[in-house]
């Protein structure tokens, strides 16, 4: 890689600046934008010490446990060595994602910084900003209505909304005066949100429809929760509903659309899931696209995968890199209290 020039932590401010502020720019959310300083929701890293306690079933908490005593590196790892890989779900995911759950229902952070977010999302020039998100928390979600920001999730209802994915795609017909012809547009201009590993609210009733409660209360008890915990599963479960919807977006936005995505800004994502780095990869060859990186910390073996790539730019706390050269890291441009400024 090539030394960084003096001036480098102002260069990458200038290219980090130029690509918020351009055409076609989607964005994937990660732990880190709902962190807010331990105030939010924890990270990945955080959640089995959190979440133990919570799983009654002894037996299954002890494997889990084992697992990580013996070497596995997280509770995804964890996950992953107890996986059958059968097309019937471990009781382990169930026990894990029930657990986040009841974690993370009470809680009721500070929604300022999402709020500023979406509204800046609002008011760009784009007929639709795309947001994928990684997360299972509501902040967006609840940030938007706060703002009065048009959002759309994929869902339509109230007390128990239903999926629909073609409401992605809805359009109206907006007047231009007494007598020019109507103009199609997105419509009221929303920001689409995309959640990958589905959401806190989100099961699957009896009948197999998506359903969404509201935020703070538990779906009725004979539903399945449609949150995926960190494991290797995520890659299988992704060919279901609703997420072959969601999926099938979010690789067209990357590379099969006619218009795909120029940028994509992942904030608080430290690309430790495979099944997302993929796709993201797949969009790397094209000339036209640029990722960006922000995040406090990437391992090693991350770090040196992406941070290469002439068309990437990498800021974290400890390093920094623009289109392969390397440099120092940077104070605070990582952080989303204040990447949610710069959109």
């Amino acid at each position: 890689m090539a030394a960084a020039a003096p001036d480098f932590i102002k260069n990458i401010e200038a290219k980090v600046e130029e690509q918020l502020k351009a055409q076609r720019v989607g964005y994937l959310l990660g732990a880190g934008s709902s962190y807010l300083e331990n105030t939010g929701y924890p990270l990945a890293l955080e959640l089995w010490d959190l979440i133990k306690d919570r799983i009654t079933d002894e037996p299954k908490r002890r494997e889990i446990q084992a697992k990580l005593d013996s070497g596995a590196t997280g509770i995804e790892h964890a996950l992953d060595l107890l996986d059958d890989g059968g097309a019937v779900d471990t009781p382990y995911r169930h026990l894990v994602t029930a657990a986040i759950a009841d974690l993370f229902l009470p809680k009721s952070p500070s929604l300022d910084l999402h709020v500023e977010f979406v509204r800046r999302l609002a008011r760009r020039a784009d007929p639709c900003v795309k947001v994928f998100s990684l997360n299972y928390d509501p902040l967006i979600e609840r940030a938007a209505e706060n703002a009065r920001v048009r959002l759309v999730d994929g869902f339509l209802g109230h007390e128990q909304a239903y999926f629909n994915s073609a409401v992605f795609s809805e359009t109206f017909l907006q007047p231009r005066g007494p007598r020019a012809k109507p103009t199609l547009h997105p419509a009221g201009l929303p920001v689409h949100l995309y959640k990958l590993h589905g959401s806190l609210g989100w099961y699957e009733d009896p009948t197999q429809e998506v359903r969404r409660c509201a935020f703070n209360v538990a779906p009725p008890s004979h539903a399945k929760r449609l949150m995926v915990p960190p494991q290797r599963r995520k890659a299988t479960d992704t060919m279901y509903p609703p997420y072959a919807a969601l999926w099938s977006t979010f690789r067209g936005c990357m590379s099969q659309d006619a218009k795909p995505l120029h940028r994509l800004p992942g904030f608080g994502y430290g690309f430790a899931d495979e099944h997302v780095n993929a796709v993201i990869e797949a969009a790397m060859v094209r000339s036209d696209f640029t990722l960006l990186i922000f995040t406090k910390a990437l391992t090693d073996t991350v770090w040196q995968r992406w941070s290469s790539k002439g068309n990437a730019v990498v800021v974290t706390e400890a390093r920094c890199s623009l289109k392969g050269t390397v440099g120092p890291g940077h104070t605070d441009l990582w952080r989303f209290e204040r990447l949610c400024k710069e959109v």
